[in-house]
């Protein structure tokens, strides 16, 4: 094993200790594959494909955990856009997203702000935690 593999690996466990979690193996290898990439929007089933592909012994169940574990540390941000159809993205900035209909394929808005009027006032007791805006976009169609 050579030393930048294991540098990685120590900065991934070290990072799952920081968010409260405890560092078990197979959470170590998920947030490898999860982070080492960069920043990445991924279904569940993606990131247990990539884990088998890996050599990961991780079931579809563990995964699912695992990433809603890393979402509610703050590691991870949800996105459902398509029903049943959830992406998690690893970066967990305020920024917006274009999604891609038919290719099931999620992607960061790069220019600029996006501005949002005339929100809704909360309910009693409530406050607005954040805005999701995903635009969905389509291949144009012919004249």
């Amino acid at each position: 094993m050579d030393s930048g593999y294991r540098k990685e690996n120590v900065a991934v466990d070290k990072r799952v200790r920081e968010a409260g979690l405890r560092p078990t193996r197979q959470r170590i290898a998920l947030a490898d594959l999860l982070f080492a990439k960069g920043d990445r929007h991924l279904s569940a089933e993606e990131l247990h494909e990539e884990a088998i592909a890996a050599g990961v012994p991780v079931s579809l169940a563990t995964v699912y955990n695992a990433l809603h574990q890393f979402t509610q540390a703050g590691l991870l941000r949800i996105l459902a856009v398509e029903g049943s159809k959830t992406y998690f993205d690893t970066n967990t900035s305020d920024h917006h997203h274009f999604y891609v209909e038919g290719e099931n394929r999620i992607f960061d808005i790069e220019s600029g702000p996006v501005t949002v009027s005339n929100l809704p006032a909360p309910p009693e007791g409530m406050e607005i935690a954040n805005v999701d805006i995903v635009v969905r976009l389509r291949p144009k169609r012919g004249d």
